[in-house]
């Protein structure tokens, strides 16, 4: 039979992580920011924002008290990725692009790293000027618009599509002709006619509406560079926020799988959610429905050629440091999915 000590100093230690992990549940936050986007790249998150999902997820954690849910809204990823540095953000829908700069930039201390995918959709880089057929027919007279120069995922690809044009060493060749535009501003400028910048590179469903305008055509998409469906939008937070909040970050995943499944198998309600809550004046209730249901758009979790992009930013030195895999980048909990 053990001495009693020994019993003593079990319960001794078995009672101290008790309290540990009361300690943690009880200091987890009682407020979570979330950023969004313009356009159907962030229909996720106002699924969610209109439903409450993740603030019923959060009820049926049990944190042991309130947890508020704020959503704000940010017109590119370089935007989001401040407010994640200063700690005013919880998670941040943006693109792959911001990801991994964070990703690379935050390693060894807040380690920013991927919750989920969002969606994989199709960006287009229109124009109206009718000399422009191709990436060499662009000159110091043109001006893209996308959301974040450098930065954003459009910047990233048109970087790609750039070093296949006009070899590796030109990679940023175009990069002096990119502007930082909100999607809808982008837009606005593409279509008025006597506005210095006459091409956008963006994202549905603004890529759609453009080109519903006579004189507007593509010059490039984004599956063309990729090979195929690649992810538009990424979630992303910091290892700290996810240690320290595990029923709040549990919550996030399970309001935002309901959401995802919601949009897959209702597209008609998402659009009437999407245009009650975005107040997006640009689209119809029909051309959304044409967008949600055209089989290049997907709402899924899973990371698509997400590796590629990462890969080609390490190549050219925007990343000290790549992944071995997507799995390197995301964490654990969705390493299940077939991501790349």
């Amino acid at each position: 039979m053990k001495h009693p000590a020994v019993f003593v100093k079990a319960f001794a230690i078995l009672a101290l992580a008790a309290g540990t992990a009361t300690s943690v549940a009880a200091t987890e936050v009682s407020k979570v920011t979330l950023a969004k986007q313009y356009g159907i790249g962030s229909l996720t998150f106002i699924v969610m924002e209109k439903q409450k999902l993740y603030e019923k997820a959060l009820a049926a954690e049990n944190i042991g008290h309130p947890v508020s849910v704020e959503w704000v809204k940010f017109t590119g990823g370089a935007m989001m990725n401040d407010a994640i540095l200063s700690g005013n953000l919880s998670f941040a829908l943006a693109g792959v692009g911001p990801l991994a700069t964070m990703w690379a930039k935050t390693r060894g201390n807040l380690e920013v790293m991927g919750v989920c995918a969002a969606n994989s959709m199709p960006m287009l880089l229109n124009t109206r000027n009718p000399r422009v057929k191709t990436l060499a027919d662009f000159t110091d007279k043109d001006h893209i618009a996308l959301p974040g120069v450098k930065v954003s995922i459009q910047a990233i690809l048109l970087e790609m599509a750039a070093a296949k044009a006009f070899g590796e060493a030109n990679f940023a060749r175009l990069d002096p002709l990119t502007v930082t535009l909100s999607h809808a501003d982008g837009m606005v400028e593409l279509l008025s006619p006597t506005a210095p910048v006459d091409s956008h590179f963006t994202s549905p469903p603004y890529t759609y509406l453009e080109l519903e305008h006579s004189g507007v055509h593509t010059v490039l998409n984004s599956y063309q560079i990729l090979g195929g469906p690649g992810t538009l939008n990424v979630v992303y937070t910091t290892s700290k926020f996810r240690s320290e909040n595990p029923k709040v970050y549990a919550a996030f995943l399970k309001a935002f799988a309901e959401a995802t499944d919601f949009i897959n198998h209702h597209k008609d309600q998402a659009a009437d959610i999407y245009l009650e809550i975005s107040k997006d004046k640009s689209v119809t209730k029909a051309q959304l429905l044409e967008i949600l249901n055209n089989p290049d758009i997907r709402f899924t979790m899973a990371p698509e050629r997400t590796m590629q992009v990462v890969t080609f930013m390490h190549k050219t030195g925007r990343l000290k440091a790549a992944p071995g895999t997507w799995k390197d980048m995301f964490f654990p909990e969705i390493h299940n999915l077939s991501g790349s």
